[in-house]
């Protein structure tokens, strides 16, 4: 008993068999995907933690014919483990550590306030507008540009070589996205040795020019694979995953009325953390044994893998009270949206100000906003989020 992940039903609503899943034990072998999936939240929060499940890259066969994509696979932070995971880590959280994220809070405040004014001057000439069009995919693209220091006139190539690229995540995709995916890979390292090779000359207060500057303790640096790996892997997990918080956040607080008027800035805070939890950007993420583990009692041989299911770990009874109530007040919240261990997300605290900021935005200059129409939702089930999220006002 498992799930049928191409299923248009499970898209839309994948929580009761997620529930199903638990209640017939934490750990089953997933036949279509080939692999084991963990469905409790202790379960999962296993898998993530233990030292001999890791991220162990394998190349995409045929190798030739994805060049550019296992490139910036092999040489990322996110699929590598100690003792490279360590150094890549070092160097990226000291080059991130120069005070890059607050000094971004303001202006992630302001841009979000001015893309939401253009989402309410849409909603008063036409009727309606789209939140994601508007506001949740512009908002983490621009953060993370300005980031990287990306210049403005560039800024409109990155979103759609993201989009190409994470299609890669899902199971059974066609040819013809396949090969998408490694062009806009090969285009954006492409892009980036440019940008690189330019803050070599003449630095910047960007994180690439960090990135190119700093040095570990046995002077050690980014080689400029690696460089442009964390660029990408920065670009395509915080951009992936904002835009499908905002998203699905916003959708679930349309439904659930009384949350949404609920709402003040003291609980934004909480808010955010119960919209990671409620309906998760990210539904699945993979290990791979090193050698024999046992995970609630299911046995993982070296090289074989398995996935902590989010999505149900999210909605654990064990861990969470009513869990399948959005509760913007909730305290006791620990998801696992950002993942857990050495491979917890380096980016979630620039991730929380970006989702605090639109949802404050919205809330303060839209309160009146309403479904103008059901959203369009995206058919795959690993990255979790809608096509559209149409909004009116009452």
């Amino acid at each position: 008993m498992t799930f049928d992940q191409r299923d248009p039903a499970f898209i839309a609503d994948p929580y009761p068999a997620f529930a199903a899943l638990r209640e017939a034990g934490e750990v089953h072998h997933h036949e279509q995907m080939g692999v084991a999936v963990a469905v409790s939240h202790a379960a999962c929060s296993a898998v993530l933690r233990h030292r001999s499940l890791g991220r162990i890259w394998s190349d995409v066969k045929p190798v030739e014919q994805f060049m550019a994509f296992n490139l910036l696979h092999r040489n990322s932070l996110l699929e590598n483990e100690p003792p490279t995971h360590t150094r890549l880590r070092r160097l990226v959280a000291a080059a991130f550590g120069r005070g890059h994220v607050e000094r971004l809070r303001p202006w992630v405040a302001d841009l979000a306030d001015r893309l939401v004014d253009e989402l309410v001057a849409k909603i008063d000439d036409q009727g309606q507008g789209d939140l994601l069009a508007h506001v949740a995919a512009p908002l983490p693209v621009e953060v993370i540009a300005e980031l990287l220091g990306v210049p403005g006139q560039d800024r409109y190539l990155l979103q759609p070589w993201s989009n190409a690229i994470v299609k890669m995540y899902e199971y059974g995709l066609p040819a013809e996205q396949q090969e998408a995916a490694e062009r806009a890979a090969a285009e954006f390292v492409a892009y980036l040795r440019e940008l690189i090779a330019l803050r070599r000359k003449t630095p910047g207060s960007d994180l690439v020019s960090d990135l190119v500057a700093v040095t570990d303790t046995d002077g050690a640096r980014l080689t400029e694979d690696e460089l442009v790996a964390t660029a990408v892997l920065l670009l395509m997990a915080g951009h992936e995953a904002t835009v499908n918080v905002i998203g699905n956040g916003v959708y679930a607080l349309m439904c659930h009325r009384s949350q949404w008027e609920r709402l003040s800035p003291d609980l934004m805070p909480t808010a955010v953390e119960e919209l990671i939890r409620f309906d998760s950007p990210l539904q699945l993420f993979e290990r791979t044994a090193t050698e024999r583990v046992e995970i609630a009692g299911h046995v993982v041989e070296p090289g074989e893998k398995i996935a902590a299911l989010l999505g149900a770990a999210a909605r654990d009874p064990l861990v969470f009270e009513n869990p399948d109530t959005l509760d913007v007040g909730r305290e006791k919240n620990q998801h696992l949206g950002f993942g857990m261990g050495i491979h917890y997300c380096l980016g979630a605290p620039l991730a929380r100000i970006e989702v605090e900021a639109a949802l404050s935005s919205l809330h303060r200059k839209l309160p009146g906003a309403v479904l103008a129409e059901e959203p369009n939702r995206r058919a795959e089930f690993v990255i979790r989020g809608l096509h559209s999220l149409p909004l009116g006002a009452e």
